[in-house]
């Protein structure tokens, strides 16, 4: 009886330990960041501090160290301005030479003679932190193996705000806080006052105080807003992370709120795979075929495209991005084609390259009934044939292949501009550094095409890995609208590393490369600053259909200087240029 009894209680002890290490792998609640071994002030230093814990309000513009005292300039009013609509950041820092147990942040009504924003409008979040990496050893790009992670500069930085509310603070360390104000449409213009206070067992509540000035100008929503954002999607790596079935309705619970943070920014393109391995397995949960193809015994083709439609319908349906569907990709980086065979039972694959004869009939079929689908769904119009950073030789006998299957669908690339094709793609995005020449891209613009400007790994500048300054991440997309682009391509919003909340680093390229939005969801800084300058990018849009004379021309000097050209010109960094092109929108 005491041997099974014993047995009972290992066998359970083993199940409790299983489940506590699952649930450290794959944390969707509170977690253990992972350690920092770079230099920090040591206790001697902390403990000189002359009182256990200090609190005040910082800037978005910094990442704040958490095992060193915070180099900031110690204050308690947080001040700004805000369009009715918009969302506005601030960040505040806490630091304690004590351990803090069960510390909260709680926010009060902002309140004014003309109304009250209420606290269920202000979203507060403890800034976690992530491990980050570099650039190439000679910092000129974030491209490259580096699957010796030991061969890598590496640090934890801040970025990922937490959904956790309660925590306790460790002794010695910095906690940021951020805060996000979303300014209801139907708020009155005027000063709103309130406060943000931070309290835990043991130390007395430390209020900061918050005041944002609401102008009288309101800024439509996301949905509304022209400019072409287009931040690929990964369904793939949210059934990975929460365990669940891919399509189930678990997947697609899970996948809800996180594609809704996309759809809140203006998200416009939804990102489907059409083949197995469009970019051949290049992130660490590779993306499947959403439409299954299969051999008859006869030699006929049959599609089955019930994934596709779950996916688009709610993506359109329930999460509100309806205007595109990339499909991806008749150019994969391994040109190997699946289909399932019903005389052998299993899948197999067309190996073939475009202009060879397998290649069209694999893909002409295809696409004639793909078309005969989306025209029954009513999603034609909306669905482009997408192409990743593929060659014009390779371009030029896909497009031959598409229009021959129906020369009314529309066609897309990410990759150089070819002028010898350009008139053929409906949506053209062209690298960071290169613009459309003017006259092609009024033509392109009188023909409804669309022009967009993308970054990736291979810049240093701007970019959004997680060791990159927040501000960048604004700094791009307002460069998109200072180029005369029609919006902003990257190639990967969620696309989880295997510890994506403890760890950002990656085998193929710089940290924090493959997504901006944590499991949770979370979001984070980049993904935080990113929207801000999209909005300022809507402002801008606005106030150019309004201005005129020396305002018009003021807003256009700023807004111009957001290129190389003039980022070295102005001598001002990206934070900088940010931060008073904001205030000039603000001002007009």
């Amino acid at each position: 009886m005491k041997s099974t009894f014993f047995l009972c209680v290992m066998l359970a002890l083993s199940v409790f330990n299983a489940n506590a290490q699952e649930n450290e792998r794959y944390p969707l609640g509170d977690y253990t960041e992972l350690t920092d071994t770079k230099p920090h002030d040591d206790a001697a230093t902390w403990d000189k501090l002359p009182v256990p814990t200090q609190l005040s309000w910082g800037s978005t513009d910094i990442r704040y160290p958490k095992l060193s005292i915070p180099e900031v300039r110690k204050t308690t009013l947080w001040r700004t301005k805000a369009w009715k609509g918009e969302r506005v950041n601030a960040q505040a820092v806490f630091w304690t030479k004590v351990d803090v147990e069960d510390a909260e942040i709680s926010v009060s009504d902002l309140k004014c003679r003309s109304g009250v924003i209420p606290a269920s409008a202000i979203s507060t979040h403890f800034v976690r932190y992530v491990m980050t990496d570099e650039l190439s050893k000679d910092r000129s790009t974030g491209c490259g193996v580096r699957e010796n992670k030991a061969e890598w500069d590496s640090s934890i930085v801040a970025d990922v705000l937490d959904i956790v509310k309660i925590r306790d603070i460790k002794a010695r360390t910095t906690r940021p806080i951020w805060a996000r104000v979303q300014v209801p449409k139907e708020t009155k213009a005027g000063k709103y006052k309130g406060t943000l206070t931070v309290c835990g067992k043991g130390i007395e509540p430390m209020t900061l105080r918050m005041e944002v000035e609401v102008l009288d100008r309101t800024l439509p929503e996301p949905k509304e807003w022209p400019f072409h954002l287009d931040l690929w999607q990964n369904p793939y790596a949210v059934a990975r992370y929460y365990q669940t079935p891919l399509w189930s309705e678990a997947h697609f619970d899970a996948m809800r709120p996180i594609m809704k943070m996309l759809a809140d920014a203006g998200q416009k393109s939804i990102t489907a795979s059409i083949m197995h391995k469009p970019w051949n397995g290049q992130t660490e949960d590779h993306f499947d075929s959403m439409i299954g193809k299969t051999k008859r015994l006869d030699g006929s083709w049959a599609y089955d495209y019930t994934v596709f439609d779950k996916w688009v319908e709610f993506m359109m349906n329930e999460v509100g991005i309806d205007q595109q569907i990339s499909c991806y990709t008749m150019i994969p980086w391994k040109l190997s084609f699946d289909y399932y065979d019903q005389a052998t039972h299993r899948v197999l694959f067309v190996n073939a390259e475009p202009g060879e004869r397998t290649y069209t009939d694999y893909w002409e079929t295809f696409l004639k009934d793909f078309s005969r689908h989306l025209r029954e769904k009513g999603w034609f119009e909306k669905t482009v044939i997408s192409m990743d950073e593929r060659s014009m030789e390779s371009m030029r006998e896909a497009i031959k292949v598409i229009k021959r299957a129906d020369p009314e669908f529309k066609i897309s690339l990410a990759g150089n501009y070819h002028p010898e094709i350009q008139a053929d793609l409906y949506y053209l995005s062209i690298p960071y550094g290169n613009l459309f020449p003017a006259d092609v891209k009024a033509e392109r613009e009188r023909n409804g095409q669309i022009s967009t400007v993308y970054t990736c790994c291979a810049e240093p500048f701007p970019n959004t890995f997680t060791f990159s300054a927040p501000a960048e991440a604004a700094w791009t997309v307002l460069h998109a609208v200072a180029g005369g682009y029609d919006g902003y391509l990257r190639w990967a919003v969620n696309s989880w590393t295997a510890d994506p909340l403890r760890d950002s680093r990656f085998r193929t390229w710089a940290a924090g490369d493959t997504y901006s939005i944590y499991p949770g969801p979370r979001s984070s800084i980049r993904f935080e600053r990113l929207v801000e300058g999209l909005q300022d990018c809507e402002k801008i849009r606005i106030l150019r259909s309004e201005l005129k004379g020396g305002k018009l021309e003021r807003l256009n000097k700023a807004v111009a200087e957001f290129t190389p050209e003039g980022l070295a010109d102005t001598g001002k960094s990206a934070s900088e240029m940010v931060s008073d092109l904001h205030e000039l929108l603000n001002r007009l």
